[in-house]
């Protein structure tokens, strides 16, 4: 049995924290050992370790300070804690999400005899921007193990030298979306997702403003939390929708609201492959999203065969497709049951299997 080290900056409940629990899972449920390495202790509110696994923390509690002794004081401390940790963990093989986790999972492995693997997720040009921290990225993984992708739009971003590492993975979905229990929809246009800027949820509260008076019994409901909440009530009430739209925060029944909406909208300006977009096609909701540089969403709905996608920042476009959704609930059902069938290589079974030949291959080649 093979022991896989899983390294990220905390468990916090969010689309690289889900998809690292959902792989361990499918490891621990095959017989192998899980060891998460974060940087952060635990804290309130995180996505609990699956059973069998450990954690280990990477991380000294009190932070460095700003100035630049003080920034190399830390990058050295940081470095050597990840490196005896691996020392001492022995995993046969590393998978790190995110950006710096990734070039820190490579260099702190570099001699000791175990491959590193890393998941580069979200839009790579934003995880890894121009100057230092793209250089630094592009030469620390000439010398990882492999480069998982959610996207093939993602292969682009890379060097020609590294693109031959780079293989696209299917996110898992969670085993409660892989269940579907038909329940009758109501008139609700449902998203979810932290509520900042890249979100965009206003676009959305506007196109809904603008259809309003054409669909009166119709509500909006937007699931999760964050800075722009206040903003975003403000702008339902200025917009005359405030009773129609509900901001109930983060929930921890998604799949129900998910069961009984009947659109579901994701208005982001970047995604990744996003897991939200996934679990609503899994509960035969048809969805509109934008169609993000990454090509997540493209990848998802196969190109918009079945979902709708819009550019990024279209509002006219939103508001034509939920103008089209919501006139023919019919056709509108019919294009939930068409998204579920579509998620079939997302379905735990399936997806669970790819990752875990993809990173026991590195295992065999040790």
């Amino acid at each position: 049995m093979a022991k896989l080290a899983i390294f990220n900056s905390s468990l916090h409940r969010g689309g690289s924290e889900r998809e690292a629990v959902n792989i361990a899972g499918c490891f621990l449920a095959a017989g192998h050992e899980v060891v998460f390495v974060t940087q952060h202790p635990e804290e309130e509110g995180e996505y609990p370790l699956p059973p069998g696994a450990r954690r280990v923390v990477s991380e000294r509690e009190e932070p460095f300070g700003s100035s630049m002794g003080q920034r190399i004081a830390g990058f050295s401390d940081r470095f050597f804690r990840l490196r005896r940790i691996w020392k001492q963990e022995r995993p046969d093989v590393i998978l790190s999400f995110i950006g710096k986790n990734n070039v820190m999972a490579v260099i702190t492995s570099l001699g000791l005899g175990i491959p590193a693997a890393v998941h580069v997720q979200g839009e790579a040009r934003y995880e890894y921007p121009e100057g230092p921290e793209r250089r630094a990225a592009f030469l620390a993984f000439r010398f990882a193990a492999g480069i998982a992708l959610q996207t093939g739009r993602s292969k682009n971003f890379f060097p020609e030298a590294l693109r031959k590492k780079c293989e696209v993975l299917p996110n898992i979905l969670s085993k409660e979306f892989a269940e579907y229990e038909g329940m009758p929809r109501l008139p609700l246009i449902l998203t979810a997702g932290r509520m900042d800027a890249n979100k965009n949820h206003a676009m959305l509260i506007r196109a809904f403003g603008r259809i309003s008076e054409r669909f009166p019994g119709h509500t909006l409901t937007i699931l999760g939390d964050g800075p722009e909440r206040e903003n975003l009530l403000s702008l339902a009430k200025e917009l005359g929708v405030g009773d129609r739209v509900s901001l109930p925060g983060s929930v921890s029944d998604v799949i129900s609201y998910m069961r009984k909406a009947q659109v579901f909208v994701l208005t982001s300006d970047s995604e990744g492959l996003p897991n939200v977009l996934l679990e609503a096609m899994s509960q035969a909701l048809p969805v509109i999203s934008t169609d993000t540089a990454s090509g997540g969403p493209a990848e998802i709905t196969s190109d918009g065969r079945y979902g709708k996608l819009i550019p990024v920042g279209g509002e006219d476009a939103l508001v034509d497709a939920l103008l089209e959704m919501l006139s023919d609930p019919e056709e509108c059902r019919r294009a939930g049951e068409q998204a579920r069938e579509a998620v079939g290589r997302f379905m735990p079974d399936r997806a669970e299997e790819a990752w875990r030949e993809y990173l026991l291959q590195f295992v065999r080649a040790k």
